[in-house]
C-alpha cells in the first residue's frame, strides 16, 4: 500500500502563535493532533494538512519549500498581501527584480511565501495554495512521483514538478544550483498509510526507490527517512 501526503509539518518557536497566522490566512480549521503539535486541516482541495511543532533551533538559512499562493487579479494579489500584512507578515527581499511579478513575503517566523500575479499558466488548475515550491533535483523529483504515485507533470531543463490525481497543489523541483542546506530543514513531509498499512514494507518500497534511513521507530512509531536530496521525512504508523 502506497502511504500518501499527510502533512506538511512546520517547525516552529511559537506554535500557536505561528499556526494562527496560517488559520487567519488560509482560513483552515485547527484540530486536536496526536502528535503534541497544532494542526490545521484544509478547507480546500488542498489535500494535506499543516502540523506545526515545537523547536528552539534558530531559522539560518532561506527554506528549500515554500508556497506559491495564486490571485485571480492585480486587485485580488493586492488584497491577499495586504491581509498577510495584517496577520503579520513582511516583505523580504530574496534577490526578486522590480521587473518580477509576484511579491515574496515571510511570515511572522520567516517562513517565505510567494503571492503569485494573475494569469499564471503553470498554475491556471490550481487553488490558492497553487504550488509548493522545492529548491531540489530532478532525481528527487523522479523520486517523489514514485513515492506518492502521482504523475509527473512537468520535466523539462532539470525542472521538474508533481500533483495528485486528485488536484491540489502542484509540488514542483528547481534543479540545479541546489541551495545551502541547514541541519535539518523547517519544512518536512509526513507520509501516512492506510488503516492496516505495513508500515515496514513501505519503508523498505521507498529505500529501495532511493532514500536512506534516518531514525528508526521509537515510542512514537514513526520512521524518519531522508530523500536523495537529503530532505527528511516522516513515515507515520498506520492508525
Amino acid at each position: 500500500m502506497t502511504s500518501h501526503l499527510h502533512a506538511l509539518c512546520i517547525d516552529a518557536h511559537d506554535p500557536v502563535g505561528l499556526s494562527g497566522f496560517w488559520e487567519g490566512f488560509l482560513g483552515w480549521e485547527q484540530v486536536d493532533d496526536p502528535d503534541d503539535g497544532i494542526v490545521l486541516l484544509p478547507g480546500d482541495d488542498t489535500g494535506f494538512r499543516l502540523r506545526f511543532l515545537p523547536t528552539d533551533e534558530p531559522k539560518s538559512v532561506q527554506n528549500p519549500m515554500h508556497f506559491d499562493l495564486t490571485s485571480t487579479s492585480l486587485d485580488d494579489q493586492q488584497a491577499v498581501v495586504a491581509k498577510a500584512l495584517d496577520l503579520g507578515a513582511r516583505h523580504i527581499d530574496i534577490g526578486q527584480t522590480p521587473d518580477d511579478g509576484h511579491f515574496v513575503l515571510a511570515d511572522p517566523e520567516g517562513n517565505e511565501f510567494c503571492v503569485i500575479e494573475p494569469g499564471n499558466a503553470f498554475l491556471a488548475e490550481c487553488g490558492f495554495i497553487g504550488a509548493l515550491a522545492c529548491d531540489g533535483s530532478q532525481a528527487v523529483g523522479y523520486f517523489w512521483s514514485r513515492a506518492l504515485g502521482w504523475p509527473l507533470v512537468w520535466d523539462q531543463d532539470q525542472e521538474t514538478a508533481v500533483r495528485s490525481p486528485h488536484g491540489g497543489p502542484k509540488v514542483t523541483w528547481g534543479g540545479p544550483p541546489l541551495m545551502e542546506r541547514a541541519a535539518r530543514d523547517r519544512l518536512r513531509f509526513d507520509l501516512a498509510l492506510p488503516a492496516g498499512g505495513d508500515q515496514q514494507a513501505e519503508v523498505d518500497r521507498l529505500l529501495a526507490l532511493g532514500a536512506t534511513r534516518v531514525e528508526t521507530p521509537g515510542d512514537n512509531g514513526w520512521v524518519v527517512l531522508a530523500d536523495p536530496d537529503g530532505q527528511e521525512f516522516r513515515v507515520l504508523s498506520p492508525r
